[in-house]
């Protein structure tokens, strides 16, 4: 969807004009991909609004930034308090925010010494990402996600979404909403950008990190709440055909949330209705993401901002 613009950007500390957030052509992240990212959303709340476990989202940030050797001249903290900062001065919630750390213009080659490393944050009204409150229709991609030791899977890195483009892309063009990507082994990995649940017998399973997936923040907040919730929960390894026979899949995600998958394949999951263990799930996420219920794990930040949408379970 079309992004609306805001009226400022985090820039290195500072909050400079939407229009004046630009980089060079010749920055080293546009030809060699050098960037990470995150995704945040920040949701209604009865009396304004709050950021969706905004510290964790910020500590993977980091840790992306680690990994590729990025000096990120912010501590958590600063990161933190720019995301906030930003959000009341656009005055704009409920919000999607998207950080980014990019090496920028210094030097060509694919050896980034000499080119600086800098923040972004923006911030933006966005809705829902995957369309359809039935649940998706989804399909098997035959792109295989990230091999292990080619490139990292657990950084958050604008590279690795060169491969979900592919993923993606193949889907719609076929005639799905999304697609899912199996591991070097053939193994469920996880979808072009969400994580992927399934229910089978009452026990909800997730694949592992070593199945090239993403350490997603929503995903751990499933695992989370479904524990909470007092059901049985295992990361293992997924074959394919177990999504076939499974009684309920689901997509995780900070721009998909909670979203069912009605078939796989053109095969449908269980009755192609959404499953009670993903309507269990779903309520408690929105239900604490909203501020309808309790904030019992400590995952809201509040944001000075009267929110423009109302609230719903």
């Amino acid at each position: 969807m079309p992004i609306q613009t805001t009226e400022k950007i985090w820039r290195n500390g500072s909050l400079i004009p939407w229009e004046q957030a630009t980089i060079h052509v010749m920055s080293h992240v546009i030809h060699y991909g050098s960037s990470v990212f995150e995704g945040i959303r920040a949701y209604a709340q009865p009396h304004g609004a709050a950021v969706f476990r905004l510290p964790e989202h910020m500590q993977r940030l980091l840790d992306s930034a680690k990994i590729y050797r990025m000096e990120v001249p912010f501590t958590l903290d600063e990161l933190c308090a720019g995301v906030v900062d930003l959000i009341e001065a656009n005055g704009v919630a409920p919000c999607y925010i998207r950080p980014i750390i990019l090496r920028g213009y210094g030097e060509m080659g694919v050896g980034p010494k000499g080119c600086p490393v800098e923040v972004y944050i923006a911030n933006f009204p966005w809705g829902k990402y995957l369309a359809g409150h039935g649940g998706a229709d989804v399909c098997i991609s035959s792109w295989n996600r990230l091999a292990p030791n080619t490139m990292p899977a657990l950084a958050k890195a604008g590279a690795n979404y060169m491969n979900s483009q592919l993923i993606h892309m193949e889907a719609e063009v076929n005639g799905y909403q999304e697609g899912i990507g199996l591991d070097v082994n053939g193994l469920v990995s996880e979808g072009s950008g969400e994580n992927i649940f399934v229910v089978r017998n009452g026990v909800l399973f997730t694949p592992p990190l070593a199945n090239s997936t993403l350490s997603g923040i929503t995903r751990d907040s499933v695992l989370t709440i479904a524990r909470h919730l007092g059901l049985a929960v295992t990361e293992q390894p997924i074959p394919r055909e177990l999504l076939y026979i499974a009684d309920e899949v689901f997509f995780t995600g900070t721009a998909a949330e909670v979203q069912p998958i009605r078939s796989i394949d053109r095969i449908p999951i269980a009755d192609g209705k959404v499953g009670e263990t993903t309507k269990k799930i779903a309520d408690e996420f929105f239900g604490i993401a909203n501020g309808l219920k309790p904030d019992r794990f400590g995952w809201l930040t509040p944001v000075k901002v009267d929110a423009k949408a109302a609230v719903t379970a």
